[in-house]
């Protein structure tokens, strides 16, 4: 039996993006780069988020070694929210990237690395500011496959990284949550869930399987978003204002960022059909906050 479909919808907002080719040598030193640089979602402190959108054979990059696209990811679109970005891309750059063996980093905002031809560029950030200067003045501008580059000088050769990164506004805190019978069927369905969202162009689940969900409203504002209380099925019966329905045990979040609308409905709805159908997955529904959250409202059932 299918499990329902609640007919609700998710709440999600604008942000800013960034989309980056990460290369290097082989596998194994491409893994630590884009693990350990999204490794961290944190907009909860006003940060940043960032997922892997793909992997990439050699013949899709530019300097034609293994790599992956990543987005990096601020809230909001004003100018403070592009100072945000850069800050935000440097942190994770620096201390993800350029610290690992034979790493290099290129813009991927358009066609380039495996597609993508008509995304919204709203402007370009410098990476020599936060980025090119850990050269500590040695670093050097230069050309290297058909792109200005930064080549820094490091204890292990040089990082190379593109002189500037294009951005653009796209779709954040896309959702579902699966109200699942068992802690065993919300891992198997949530790893499904994150797969088939992983299977859509152009957008990242940033945090996986997320198993604390939180809410807009919080008692200790100094610490950001807590627990969602009422959808924690320990809660249960300690509450008077539980909405966890009896039979569920565990309800694993999904979160979507995508580079547009239409990208983030794709991911959800792909999301949904891998498994409306799955065992012990008795409801799916979305974090719907009565619009506090975010202008976006994405339809669940549409």
């Amino acid at each position: 039996m299918a499990a329902e479909v609640e007919d609700t919808y998710c709440e999600a907002f604008e942000g800013l993006f960034v989309r980056l080719c990460v290369t290097a040598e082989n596998e194994k030193w491409l893994s630590h780069a884009v693990r350990g640089a999204t490794a961290l979602p944190c907009t909860v402190f006003g940060e940043s988020e960032a997922g892997i959108e793909r992997f990439l054979s050699a013949d899709k990059t530019p300097d034609g070694r293994v790599g992956a696209v990543v987005q990096i990811w601020v809230n909001g679109s004003t100018d403070e929210s592009v100072e945000r970005l850069e800050n935000e891309v440097a942190k994770r750059v620096r201390q993800g990237i350029l610290v690992v063996p034979t790493t290099a980093v290129y813009d991927a905002f358009h066609a380039e690395c495996g597609g993508l031809p008509s995304l919204r560029e709203k402007g370009t950030i410098s990476t020599m500011r936060k980025i090119g200067h850990c050269g500590d003045g040695y670093e050097e501008v230069r050309v290297s496959h058909g792109r200005e580059v930064i080549a820094i000088p490091i204890m292990m050769g040089e990082f190379i990284i593109e002189h500037f990164l294009r951005y653009g506004t796209g779709v954040m805190g896309g959702n579902i949550w699966l109200f699942c019978k068992s802690m065993d069927a919300a891992l198997s369905a949530g790893e499904r869930a994150v797969d088939a969202v992983n299977a859509v162009e152009g957008v990242i689940a940033p945090f996986g399987v997320c198993a604390a969900g939180s809410k807009p409203e919080t008692k200790f504002p100094e610490i950001g978003p807590t627990t969602n209380h009422p959808f924690c099925p320990t809660l249960r019966g300690r509450i008077t204002d539980s909405k966890v329905p009896d039979g569920v045990e565990a309800i694993p979040e999904i979160v979507v960022d995508g580079v547009s609308e239409r990208a983030v409905e794709n991911a959800i709805y792909a999301a949904i059909e891998s498994v409306e159908n799955m065992r012990g997955v008795l409801k799916i529904s979305a974090g719907n906050y009565g619009g506090k959250l975010g202008k976006f409202r994405i339809n669940l059932r549409r």
